[in-house]
C-alpha cells in the first residue's frame, strides 16, 4: 500500500479524500518533525518513533571487499508495539470490519507530543519568518528598481534640456552674427552710394571740356 492508497483507504472514515489527504500529510509531518529534532513520538499499541546515533566505524564494500571507514550519522528507527506485534504474529486476530482495537495512551506516555507541537509550532513560525523576508526583499527590489526608473527619467529630462538650452544659445548666437553682419553691410552700401554722384559729376566734366572744344 503506498501513500495515495492509504488516503483512499481512510477517505470513507475522515469525510472525504481531501480530508483525508489532509490528515495522513499532518501526521507524517509531525512525526518527521519531532524525530529530526531528536524526539521520540510513541503510539501505544502501535510502536515508536526516534532518532538513533551511529558513531564512526569501518565497514566492508560489498563488491570489492575493501574496508571502508563509515562516517558518524544518524538514523530513524520505528520499533512496533505489542499489540501489533500480536497482531502481525497471529496470536490476536485481525476484528471482521471495523478499525482494529489500538489502547489509548495514558497521560504523559506520549513523549514526543509535547515537542512534536512545539516543533511543528517552530517550523510554521519559520515559514512566516521566511514569507515576511521573502515579501521584504521584493518590496526593497521594488523600491531599487523604482529609483533606478526615476533616476534614468530625471538624467534623460537633464540631458534634453541641455540639448533645449545649447540648441537655443546657438540659435541666438546666429541671429546676434547675422544682426552684427547686418550692420556692418549697411554703412557699407551707403558709402558706395554717396560716391556714385562723384561719377556723375566727373561726367559733367567730361560734357563740359567737349562743348569748349567744340566751339574753339
Amino acid at each position: 500500500m503506498n501513500k495515495a492508497q492509504l488516503v483512499e483507504a481512510i477517505a470513507d472514515k475522515v469525510g472525504g479524500r481531501q480530508q483525508a489527504a489532509e490528515a495522513v500529510d499532518a501526521v507524517l509531518d509531525a512525526i518527521v518533525r519531532a524525530v529530526v529534532g531528536g524526539d521520540r513520538v510513541s503510539v501505544t499499541g502501535f510502536g515508536s518513533f526516534e532518532k538513533v546515533d551511529r558513531p564512526a566505524r569501518y565497514a566492508r564494500n560489498p563488491q570489492t571487499g575493501e574496508r571502508v571507514r563509515v562516517k558518524k550519522t544518524s538514523v530513524p528507527r520505528f520499533r512496533a508495539g505489542q499489540g501489533f506485534k500480536d497482531l502481525v504474529s497471529g496470536s490476536k486476530k485481525l476484528p471482521r470490519g471495523g478499525e482494529v482495537a489500538v489502547k489509548k495512551a495514558p497521560k504523559g506516555s506520549l513523549t514526543g507530543g509535547v515537542a512534536a507541537r512545539a516543533t511543528v509550532k517552530k517550523a510554521a513560525a519559520k515559514k512566516a519568518t521566511t514569507a515576511k523576508k521573502a515579501t521584504a526583499k521584493k518590496t526593497v527590489a521594488k523600491t531599487a528598481a523604482a529609483k533606478k526608473t526615476t533616476a534614468k527619467k530625471t538624467v534623460a529630462k537633464k540631458a534634453a534640456a541641455k540639448k533645449t538650452t545649447a540648441k537655443k544659445a546657438t540659435t541666438a548666437k546666429k541671429a546676434t552674427a547675422k544682426k552684427a553682419t547686418a550692420k556692418k553691410t549697411a554703412p557699407a552700401k551707403k558709402a558706395t552710394a554717396k560716391k556714385a554722384p562723384a561719377k556723375k559729376a566727373t561726367s559733367r566734366k567730361t560734357t563740359a571740356k567737349k562743348t569748349t572744344a567744340r566751339k574753339k
